[in-house]
C-alpha cells in the first residue's frame, strides 16, 4: 500500500502526452505521410553519403567511354554523351537540389513569418505597408524576375536561393498575419500585456509558438517548389552551371539527346518527381494531424483487440 505522508511526492507514471507527441502519432498512422518521410531521408542520406557510394567525379570527362549502357564499363547506370557517370552526377545534384529546396523554404519562411507577424499583430500603418509590398511581389512575374536576376548576376548557388526566396515568401506572410490576427484578441496575450510583456516578447514566445503548426505545413510544400523552380531555371540555362550538376542541369544537358538516349532524361526526372511527391504527401500529412477532425487510424488487429477486451457482457 503507497504511504501516505505528505511530504512524499506524488509521481504519475501515465503522463498525457504532449502536442508533439500526439502529432507524431497521427502523422505515423498516416501511410503516403510515411512513405513520403522515408523516401525524402533517403535521398538526403544518398546526398550526404554521395562521395562515399561512387568512386566517379561527377565532372570527369572522357570520350572514350561516352554514351555507355547501363553496367558496361562499371558505370552502373552508364554514361552520358560526354563519359561522366550518371549514378555520380544523380547523387551530387542530390545534394544542391536539395540544398537549394531546404534553404529557399527555410528563408522564406523566416522572411515571412516577421513579416506576416509584425503586419497581424501591430495592424495600422504597419499591416497597409506590408500588404502593400506583398500586392506588389505577387503582381510580378516571378519567373521573369528570377531570369532577369540570374542574367545580370550569375548562377551562383547563392544568388538562386537568394532570388528564389524573395519571391516566394508572400504566402507565408498573408498565413502568419491572418493567424496573428485572431491570436492577438486571445486572453493570454491580455494577460502577457497586463504583466508588462513587451510586444516582441508576445509575438516570439506566445504567439508564434501558437501559429507554427500551419507555418511548418506550408514550409514542407515550398521545398517541391523551390526544387521544381530551379529544376526550370536550370533547365533554361540560367541555373547551376558546370563543372556543379543539379537534377534540372542535367535534364538540360539530356534534352539534345532524348531520341538517342531517353535515360539520360528519365533519371534526373524520376528522382525529382520522387522528390516532390515525397515532400507534399508530407506536408499533407502534417495537415491531417493537424486537423481536429482527422482521427487517428487503427489497424484491425487492435480493433479486434479492443472488442475482445471491452465488449464482454458482464455476467
Amino acid at each position: 500500500m503507497p504511504s501516505l505522508d505528505p511530504q512524499t511526492p506524488i509521481t504519475d507514471s501515465k503522463r498525457p502526452p504532449g502536442p508533439w507527441q500526439i502529432l507524431w502519432k497521427k502523422f505515423s498512422h498516416n501511410p503516403y505521410a510515411m512513405i513520403g518521410l522515408v523516401v525524402l531521408l533517403f535521398f538526403v542520406v544518398v546526398g550526404l553519403l554521395a562521395p562515399f557510394i561512387t568512386k566517379y567525379d561527377p565532372a570527369a570527362i572522357d570520350l572514350m567511354f561516352a554514351n555507355l549502357q547501363p553496367g558496361a564499363g562499371g558505370h552502373l547506370l552508364g554514361t552520358d554523351e560526354l563519359g561522366r557517370d550518371i549514378l555520380s552526377r544523380l547523387l551530387f545534384s542530390t545534394r544542391i537540389s536539395l540544398l537549394i529546396g531546404f534553404s529557399v523554404a527555410l528563408s522564406s519562411v523566416a522572411i515571412g513569418t516577421v513579416i506576416g507577424a509584425v503586419s497581424g499583430y501591430f495592424g495600422g500603418w504597419a499591416d497597409t505597408i506590408s500588404m502593400r509590398i506583398v500586392d506588389v511581389m505577387n503582381s510580378v512575374p516571378t519567373l521573369f524576375l528570377n531570369i532577369l536576376v540570374l542574367a545580370i548576376f550569375g548562377s551562383q548557388i547563392k544568388y538562386m536561393i537568394l532570388i528564389l526566396a524573395l519571391t516566394s515568401w508572400m504566402s507565408i506572410a498573408r498565413l502568419v498575419r491572418g493567424t496573428f490576427l485572431q491570436l492577438r484578441e486571445m486572453q493570454y496575450v491580455e494577460a502577457a500585456r497586463a504583466i508588462g510583456v513587451s510586444s516582441w516578447g508576445i509575438i516570439f514566445r506566445h504567439l508564434l509558438r501558437n501559429a507554427s503548426f500551419p507555418i511548418i505545413v506550408n514550409a514542407t510544400l515550398m521545398v517541391g517548389g523551390a526544387i521544381l523552380s530551379e529544376s526550370a531555371l536550370s533547365y533554361l540555362g540560367l541555373g547551376i552551371q558546370a563543372p556543379a550538376t543539379s537534377w534540372g542541369l542535367m535534364l538540360s544537358n539530356a534534352q539534345e539527346f532524348m531520341l538517342v538516349d531517353p535515360k539520360q532524361a528519365l533519371y534526373p526526372g524520376l528522382c525529382i518527381l520522387l522528390v516532390v511527391l515525397a515532400v507534399n504527401f508530407i506536408g499533407d500529412g502534417i495537415r491531417d494531424a493537424l486537423d481536429p477532425r482527422q482521427q487517428a487510424t487503427k489497424s484491425r488487429r487492435r480493433l479486434d483487440q479492443w472488442r475482445k477486451n471491452y465488449s464482454k457482457s458482464e455476467n
